[in-house]
């Protein structure tokens, strides 16, 4: 099974999922990637501390707008990163196809990765180093 088309998931997309779109898409040039919120800041660019982060990873998500998961970007996905496990109920709740597609992030090491919207900066350089680590753990299914 080939995942062309990845959609990560988080709460408000202006955190986690941003940063774990950019990673993708730094790592897998010639896939589709992209990112939602299961209950978005609609509209909002990405978190300052965010954008810090992978700035000094000489990653730019300036362009970043928060958006809404909804059933066509659902569709669309060939799989679906959450950064927990009530995310990913949520989306197999509302979408019964998305069962079997839908995985957290964290799977591998059955792990949820902690939202650091609102919290110090500390929050933010743990959540980006278990948004890597979680990606290491998918790569030899990814490619």
């Amino acid at each position: 099974m080939a995942f062309d088309n990845i959609l990560v998931v988080c709460v408000g997309n202006i955190c986690r999922s941003p940063m774990a779109e950019a990673l993708l898409k730094e790592r897998y040039p010639n896939k589709v990637i992209d990112s939602a919120g299961v209950g978005a800041l609609i509209g909002h660019p990405a978190d300052s501390s965010a954008l810090k982060i992978m700035s000094e990873q000489q990653i730019d998500i300036t362009d970043h707008i928060a958006k809404q998961i909804d059933e066509k970007l659902a569709k669309k996905a060939d799989l679906i990163f959450t950064m927990s496990d009530s995310q990913t109920k949520w989306i197999e709740e509302r979408w019964p196809f998305c069962r079997g597609k839908t995985f957290k992030l964290g799977h591998w090491q059955n792990k949820d990765i902690a939202d650091p919207y609102k919290h110090e900066m500390s929050a933010f350089e743990t959540a980006y180093q278990d948004i890597v680590d979680g990606l290491d753990q998918w790569a030899d299914k990814i490619n």
